[in-house]
């Protein structure tokens, strides 16, 4: 591993065993191995398993010089959690791609080698960042190596190596060094069979033991485990000191940064005099010197297991007193906290200030741990209830549901007015709703909504439309949506001009309730509204109203909308936020037939959603792999995404899966799949996104001759299209009306459908205009005209990677008599590349540096260089000012945000 960084790779190891195996033996020859490579070390201590990013403070403290070199919304996050700077929480993903970038820039200049030892007693926060950027290590000449009794789930699937103990033969030998009594062979086997190879049993099981009992083997009669009894020797050796001597060693216990100034203090507020405590020394369980060192961690735990109670609360009343209040008061707050036992106001007031301060850096599981605490250190009811709200907003956010619902309980139950148990209510709604798309969530969420109103009218109508978007989007029925939209539509109209929610939210109840026509001219203003949407909208509620655009058949607005949020998202840190939206730019992006952006877009969209965690359907890679019509990339993708969504309850996965099947089918000429594919999606569709099978409706059932099923989705359509008069709407529902009219009216419906069409940035479009079109003149018989439309629809098909659809046009053209050879796709990018090299020429093609790259796809701005230079050897290149040459753009390409 440490070859492997010195040639400028990087590594990730997790090692794992049960306690004294071994393992930070193993991690400390690592350290003094690693010549000629920087050093960072940290270790997880139990007691600060609640204090955010505290063992991550631990590992980059020698680099924080280093921060002005990351870009500002990465130097900002890091500054914001290690507390030097008062800002906004930030996203623990952007934390990572920080730390990400901060552990690249640092072995500029030296391989670097990160040790975290005891990473069980990980705090969360520091847990998942360094998990984070363990997966994306590549070419850094970064190790990260972490030592660890059990693994945690968040560094679950990284390499790893379990260390199980010692050999026979080095297990005999290492006995034989600590006895000094001649050992019967019997007694020696068994010694060797209880310590079961681990190293630490070996050294500590024979201690203390008689040369009678260890020669007898009396001494290993005993039926604890392994842990229990190596801990059994400790507490052994502790309870044979002096009682002067084990207080010190339970202050030690208690005190995680081993500060021994923290040490001597608090001694000295107990009477402890050091030079008295440690005149017989500690029997060798730890070391007083620049550092408080234990032994091994077995060693903490059993001083302060075997403590009395009185003892460690005294202990930890201690330390509060000689911890910084300034410097240090999350700590102090913490060892206030475990000094008593009844309610006291004082300690749960400085709990709430302590998870005010995690709330601010980031550590929202950290503030739900604090006010969990001070919950339980609180007499006053109100008060009890209010700490407890607070408590489950912070766990909800944090994604521990089981917190969250179990807090907001306490809550209900304590609360003293109305507004308390609406708003614990609230939070269990939400936690239905965050447990994924279901039939619960959104009556819970109307109930919540309603009971709000008199108390807080802006949280109550944020919650109308969170409860209509899950509806509208998850799996519950056409009733649950209905009453949501005629409570929203019956919402009193506030005083002065209406705001963009109060637009979205009384557009779509009426679409709902009075349909789309009555719906339109709000709609339109809530559109209008949406172009200026503060960020704390677009993160609060706006990934409800991204379905607008589509709705009013906008094809210009529909990208700019969700790409301007993508930007603010991205800015502001709010990576979770970061998949949907990139969704709903990719599609609008795909529809104009820019396959090389929305390439991009889903890369970026597959990276947040790796990073984040997030389950996202992917929208855009159904629509994006249907247009190109490889079926063999396609079917599997359409019966994947399928089989996910059902699974999960999101309807709206499927519904993208079927309508992705009708186009691909209806591109291949298979008209009767295609025909099953829409029918099911117009079924199953949610109201936002039921007009899109429609076209394909209407075409597969014209083609299969089911005449009455393409009237039937006709005039649906004519209902979804005909009240918007953009040349989109009315375009899509020309072409239509000419699949379906007679030869008198149908050649003057296709023209003026490739009119309007051809006003749009719709390209695919309009070629399948052209397409119908010349299919439609080469069966009246007028093969000339045909052949100029279908040559049009072949060349537009080709140049976009259509490629069923193009070969559909290929077909046509042969049988009007011309000769056509297939054609590649000229504006393809080099098939050499891989999916993620691919991505990387396309950002930096169009000017991205390094970081921003980086920042986009979550990987190192080395690792972005390390690619590139493979981009260059694929694409015969030298550097990056040939890529638009190597990469020309196609016709409507663009830069992907």
């Amino acid at each position: 591993m440490i070859a492997a960084v010195r040639t400028g790779q990087s590594r990730v190891l997790v090692v794992h065993g049960e306690p004294g195996v071994g393992k930070s033996a193993l991690l400390a020859y690592a350290e003094r191995a690693a010549t000629g490579v920087q050093g960072l070390r940290a270790v997880g201590v139990e007691s600060e398993v609640e204090l955010a990013f505290a063992t991550l403070h631990q590992l980059c403290a020698p680099l924080l010089d280093r921060l002005g070199d990351l870009p500002a919304p990465q130097r900002d996050a890091l500054e914001t959690v290690f507390g030097t700077r008062a800002g906004p929480p930030p996203e623990r993903f952007l934390v990572g791609l920080a730390v990400l970038s901060l552990l690249s820039a640092a072995s500029e200049k030296s391989p670097l080698l990160c040790v975290v030892d005891d990473a069980q007693w990980m705090d969360r926060a520091s847990a998942q960042v360094l998990g984070f950027v363990a997966r994306r290590l590549l070419a850094e000449s970064v190790a990260l190596v972490f030592g660890t009794r059990q693994r945690p789930r968040d560094l679950l699937g990284l390499p790893e190596l379990e260390v199980t103990g010692l050999s026979d033969a080095d297990a005999y030998a290492l006995l034989d060094s600590v006895t000094h009594a001649l050992l019967d062979r019997h007694v020696r086997e068994r010694f060797v069979s209880e310590a079961q190879g681990n190293p630490l049993a070996l050294l500590e099981l024979p201690r203390g033991l008689t040369v009678t009992q260890m020669a007898g083997g009396f001494g290993l009669l005993h039926d604890e485990t392994l842990p229990g009894r190596i801990e059994q020797s400790f507490l052994a050796r502790i309870e044979g000191l002096p009682e002067e001597t084990r207080l010190l060693l339970l202050i030690a216990a208690a005190e995680p940064t081993g500060d021994p100034a923290l040490v001597w203090g608090a001694a000295e507020r107990l009477g402890i005099v050091p030079a008295t405590a440690l005149a017989s020394g500690t029997d060798g369980l730890a070391e007083f010197d620049a550092r408080v060192v234990f032994r091994h961690p077995l060693v903490r735990s059993a001083v302060y297991g075997a403590a009395r109670p009185k003892d460690r609360r005294a202990v930890h009343l201690a330390l509060a007193e000689v911890t910084d209040p300034q410097a240090d008061p999350d700590r102090r707050a913490w060892h206030l906290a475990s000094a008593v036992t009844m309610p006291d106001e004082i300690v749960a007031t400085e709990l709430e200030r302590s998870a005010e301060r995690a709330r601010a850096r980031g550590g929202l599981a950290t503030a739900a741990a604090f006010l969990q605490r001070s919950v339980a250190l609180t007499a006053d009811a109100g008060r009890r209830a209010e700490r407890a709200l607070g408590g489950a907003d912070a766990a909800l956010w944090a994604g521990d549901l089981d917190a969250a619902r179990e807090l907001a309980d306490i809550a209900d139950r304590d609360a003293q007015a109305e507004f308390q148990r609406v708003r614990a209510h609230l939070v269990r709604s939400h936690v239905t709703f965050a447990s994924g798309f279901n039939n619960e969530a959104p009556p819970m969420l109307l109930a919540a909504a309603r009971r709000l109103e008199p108390f807080d009218p802006g949280l109550a109508r944020e919650t109308y439309l969170v409860a209509w978007g899950s509806a509208s989007f998850g799996a519950a029925n056409r009733d649950s949506l209905v009453a949501i939209s005629r409570a929203m539509r019956d919402l009193p109209v506030p005083a002065g001009a209406p705001s963009t929610l109060d637009l979205v939210i009384r557009g779509y109840a009426l679409l709902i309730t009075d349909g789309r026509a009555a719906a339109l001219p709000t709609l339109r203003e809530a559109l209008a509204a949406l172009t200026d949407l503060p960020l704390r909208d677009v993160l609060k509620w706006g990934w409800a109203a991204c379905g607008l655009t589509g709705l009013l058949w906008e094809d210009r607005i529909m990208p700019e909308v969700p790409a301007r949020a993508v930007e603010e998202v991205r800015a502001a840190g709010a990576l979770s936020e970061l998949p949907i939206y990139l969704h709903a730019w990719g599609i609008p992006v795909v529809l104009t037939g820019d396959f090389a952006t929305a390439e991009a877009i889903v890369a970026q969209a597959d990276a947040a959603t790796a990073a984040t965690g997030v389950p996202m359907t992917q929208h855009t890679r159904l629509l994006l792999t249907a247009m190109r019509g490889r079926q063999s990339e396609a079917v599997p993708l359409i019966a994947a995404t399928t089989e996910e969504a059902s699974a999960s309850g999101q309807l709206n996965g499927v519904a993208s899966a079927q309508r992705a099947a009708a186009l691909l089918y209806n591109g291949l000429a298979d008209h009767e799949r295609a025909f099953s594919a829409a029918q099911a999606n117009f079924q199953s569709a949610n109201v936002l996104s039921s007009q899109w099978a429609l076209p394909e409706l209407v075409e597969a059932a014209a083609r299969v001759g089911d005449v009455a099923a393409a009237l039937a989705a006709l005039d649906e359509l004519t209902d979804a299209a005909e009240p918007c008069d953009t040349d989109w709407a009315q375009g899509i529902l020309t072409r239509c009306r000419a699949l379906l009219s007679d030869d008198d009216t149908a050649d003057a419906l296709y023209r003026e459908a490739i009119e309007r069409l051809g006003r749009t940035l719709l390209r695919p479009e309009l070629a399948r205009a052209h397409l119908l079109y010349g299919e439609w003149l080469r069966r009246s018989g007028r093969r000339v005209e045909a052949r100029t439309h279908l040559r049009t629809a072949y060349e537009a098909f080709t140049s976009i990677g259509m490629e069923a659809f193009a070969e559909r046009a290929r077909r046509e053209l042969l049988a009007t008599g011309e000769t056509v050879r297939k054609r590649r796709n000229e504006t393809a990018v080099s098939e050499e590349l891989t999916a993620q090299e691919r991505q990387i020429a396309l950002l930096v093609r169009d000017g991205l540096s390094n970081p921003e790259v980086g920042a986009r796809l979550f990987i190192s701005p080395r690792t972005v260089e390390w690619h590139l230079r493979k981009i260059f050897v694929k694409l015969g290149i030298s550097s990056r000012r040939q890529l638009p040459d190597a990469l020309p753009r196609g016709e409507s390409d663009a830069a992907p945000g």
